[in-house]
């Protein structure tokens, strides 16, 4: 979710755009944590973020990127029980009808919909058991430099990937031929989201939903670009994170709260 609001008596209509217009695309990505202060450590280190506070509180924090707001990290597992896990939130112009349909097809509410001013946000499960959320409202500050700026997208490791893009469409809306919405295609073995001619996510299958480890059940993959994929993968290693899989342009690593996200190379964007 935003863990902002709009500052200075609101925002600047220029620097709005609103999920009644855009939808159904990622609009941002929250970490769950432990310890506010390490988090914030070692994010500086690998991937050379800032912070700002954010308006939920003391326990919330915005991660920028060259000035741009990039993520949310929220240090509340242990105080709300939470998994410790990067999750992706997708633009809706309804969060209630949005629930309902997840709810119709399968699958969860963990959380809301609630207010977050200036929006409301819910996170949910799908059937397979990915989790991920849903905003409606303001996306405060200027969405197309966030997508650019970070993640590169995200990608949906599934057990039938054709299966979930029939779930995801049903709520987001997906080549519903509505102005706004994202289009579906089929290349190459996998399922491909686009927002506006971008490629915002992929879905792939062979996930299992009972494997014992983790990173290889069904979840969202939140992917960040970087210069050097092998730096950060040093880096991480060094300030207390680990190394799941490396190659030259794309590692997977873990951070030392145990939240897995990717790094990849601007070059394989």
């Amino acid at each position: 979710m935003n863990h902002d609001a709009p500052a200075g008596g609101g925002p600047r209509k220029r620097d709005v755009v609103s999920t009644h217009s855009v939808f159904g695309a990622p609009c941002w990505v929250s970490l769950t944590s432990r310890d506010l202060q390490a988090t914030q450590e070692f994010y500086t280190a690998v991937l050379g973020w800032r912070w700002r506070g954010a308006k939920l509180g003391e326990h919330f924090r915005i991660a920028l990127a060259q000035g741009v707001p990039v993520a949310g990290i929220a240090a509340v597992a242990a105080m709300w029980q939470m998994a410790v896990a990067w999750t992706p939130y997708f633009a809706v112009p309804d969060a209630d009808v949005a629930v309902a349909r997840a709810r119709e097809r399968g699958g969860t509410a963990a959380v809301g919909p609630l207010s977050f001013p200036p929006g409301r946000a819910a996170l949910l499960a799908d059937r397979d058991g990915a989790t991920f959320g849903i905003w409606q409202g303001e996306l405060v500050g200027n969405w197309e430099a966030w997508r650019r700026a970070s993640p590169t997208f995200i990608r949906l490791h599934t057990r039938d990937a054709f299966d979930a893009a029939l779930f995801y469409g049903e709520i987001l809306d997906w080549a519903s031929g509505v102005p706004g919405c994202c289009e579906v295609e089929y290349e190459g073995g996998e399922v491909v989201l686009r927002s506006q001619g971008d490629i915002v996510a992929r879905i792939d299958s062979g996930a299992l939903e009972a494997a014992p480890d983790p990173s290889v059940r069904p979840h969202w993959q939140i992917h960040f670009a970087v210069a050097d994929v092998l730096d950060c993968a040093r880096t991480a290693e060094k300030h207390g994170g680990s190394v799941l899989s490396e190659a030259e342009d794309e590692a997977i690593l873990r951070d030392p709260d145990g939240a897995q996200f990717t790094v990849t190379s601007h070059r394989a964007r």
